[in-house]
């Protein structure tokens, strides 16, 4: 596995009450992911190093595909980190049928089909006495903005954060909102820390996937 860069400095037109100037200008980079599962194309996803073991198998736990990581037999980066190869337990078919070795945009789009089938098999309400107020959300809201380095510096990308009432606990940033909170459940994952009955930031509109992601974790609070 090989260090790279989150960014390149592009040429870019500059307009504003100034007038119009070329200028040098850090972009952020879109790295292809290709997941594969149990020796067979999977899925590739368009995202944004580092982090890349947590983003896979955060997906994948997003996706109901594992549950833990004891579903997990082994896993392996590729050098050039263009693949992970995962290898999990029990019968993925049906994933793999439905998502046909489908390609995930960094943007909106997602697979419709997959949601609307597997969501619906594992769905469950959250039940939680977590209480947090206003001021603990905009205090943890502002944390996680001054944290998020990578979209100070070109303007694209989303943050996600875990945390409790009073800290930050795991933070993450992507060109894509749902490959942020991803990598910030993978995260939790690889170092066991409990997602139940926390707060769940994310710089990204909160749409129906967001919500099922959150809802497979325990998350109490999703703002």
């Amino acid at each position: 596995m090989r260090d790279m860069e989150q960014t390149e400095n592009r040429t870019i037109v500059r307009v504003d009450r100034n007038g119009r100037r070329d200028q040098e200008d850090p972009v952020i980079r879109e790295h292809a992911l290709t997941i594969t599962l149990n020796d067979r194309q999977f899925v590739t996803m368009l995202c944004t190093p580092p982090d890349l073991e947590a983003l896979a198998l955060g997906f994948l736990l997003s996706e109901g595909i594992i549950r833990s990581m004891e579903d997990v037999e082994s896993f392996s980066l590729s050098d050039n980190n263009g693949e992970f190869k995962v290898y999990v337990k029990g019968d993925v078919a049906l994933a793999e049928e439905l998502f046909a070795k489908r390609a995930i945009t960094s943007g909106c789009g997602r697979g419709s089909i997959f949601y609307n089938v597997l969501d619906a098999l594992d769905f469950r309400e959250v039940s939680s006495d977590a209480k947090v107020s206003a001021d603990s959300i905009i205090r943890l809201a502002n944390e996680v903005q001054s944290m998020s380095a990578l979209f100070k510096s070109t303007g694209g990308a989303h943050a996600a954060a875990l945390c409790n009432r009073d800290s930050v606990l795991i933070f993450k940033e992507d060109i894509g909102r749902h490959n942020a909170v991803d990598k910030v459940f993978g995260e939790c994952l690889m170092r066991g820390v409990e997602t139940g009955g926390k707060i769940l930031l994310t710089s990204g509109r909160i749409s129906s996937e967001m919500l099922l992601k959150a809802s497979r974790r325990g998350i109490a609070v999703l703002a």
